[in-house]
């Protein structure tokens, strides 16, 4: 059976053009600083985020674990939100290994948290408080109905945090569909933090990878927190090489996600028994939320879609995640269309 996934996006597979490249990629000892692969990708990662130097780690939990512990010291504190993926969906890494505390904020539906909650989280300086090191931010924000933080927001942030004497990080696993829907330059988006991560396995469809970019005394320090992690790879142009086509070819078409999310959720919320848990989707995240009249429950609507060659995710609170990318063509499209319409209109 050949399976339409909207589970993620991480479920993407390599286009032809990164396979071909991957198989023909120039390779090195990438621990040394010697494959020459690893190395374009970088730079040009740096320069597309508008940083001076980038590293390529295995994964975006690891991008962001990594950069954590770059920024604090142990028994430093960082302020991050309370839906933010690093806080929820990151093994606790950043106390478990780094002995960083957590000032937790609420996230508001927009994935912001008010300025003002910010600054109050800022610690004084008291010898009986930890000392805050970090402000943490998401962009796109997952759990926030894949929204987006806008050019003023993060600027306004930057500047609490300059002004404090802080930095700002920005888990930016999606933030080329943030540049995309504000149509922003990465760059801009992210000028003033300190350090930024990105995911090259998720709608840029690379099979695995994410770039930390910041400037150059921050990504030596970078280095050794992957080491110590155990994310120094070595003839890892193979995987590169991938996100070299990635960011060359599969960023501008990252609207077409975003105007797919639309159009289904514009479909999916006229149907009786389905609500929108967030307004029209900003980027390619569709949040629905069974009706609590509704006959089917979550695991149920999982399993018959399933029997359709339909995967999607459900949680037992009744909420649907539905996540459209590169190989959500417009007949899989159809496809799921039709499939809600039979289970919603003749349930």
């Amino acid at each position: 059976m050949e399976w339409i996934d909207l589970r993620s996006d991480t479920v993407t597979e390599p286009t032809p053009e990164m396979r071909e490249a991957m198989a023909n990629a120039e390779l090195g000892d990438d621990v040394y600083g010697e494959d020459p692969t690893v190395n374009h990708l970088q730079e040009l990662s740096a320069q597309m985020l508008g940083k001076e130097a980038a590293l390529f780690v295995p994964s975006g939990t690891m991008g962001n674990l990594a950069a954590i512990l770059a920024h604090c010291a142990r028994g430093d504190e960082i302020i991050i939100g309370d839906h933010s993926h690093t806080y929820l969906y990151e093994a606790g890494g950043v106390s478990a290994l780094g002995g960083i505390h957590t000032f937790v904020v609420k996230n508001r539906d927009d994935g912001t948290v008010p300025h003002d909650e910010i600054e109050a989280a800022i610690r004084s300086d008291n010898d009986h408080f930890p000392i805050t090191s970090l402000i943490c931010l998401e962009n796109t924000h997952n759990r926030c109905g894949g929204s987006v933080l806008s050019v003023d927001y993060i600027q306004d942030v930057g500047r609490i945090a300059e002004e404090h004497g802080l930095r700002m990080h920005i888990d930016g696993a999606r933030i080329f569909n943030a540049a995309i829907a504000l149509g922003v330059s990465p760059a801009e988006l992210v000028a003033p933090a300190a350090s930024v991560t990105f995911c090259l396995s998720k709608g840029l469809c690379a099979p695995a990878g994410s770039v930390i970019c910041g400037d150059e005394a921050f990504i030596q320090k970078v280095h050794r927190a992957r080491k110590m992690l155990g994310g120094g790879m070595r003839q890892a142009g193979v995987l590169a090489a991938a996100g070299v086509v990635a960011l060359e070819t599969m960023v501008d078409r990252l609207s077409e996600d975003h105007i797919k999310a639309r159009r289904l959720a514009e479909t999916l919320a006229a149907l009786p028994g389905l609500s929108l848990d967030y307004e029209t989707p900003a980027t390619n995240m569709i949040f629905l939320r069974l009706d609590v009249e509704t006959p089917i429950e979550g695991e149920e609507l999982v399993r018959r879609f399933a029997d359709k060659g339909i995967k999607i995710s459900a949680s037992r609170a009744g909420q649907i995640r539905l996540v459209i990318h590169y190989w959500v063509d417009d007949g899989a499209l159809a496809q799921v269309t039709e499939a809600f319409k039979e289970l919603f209109l003749h349930a």
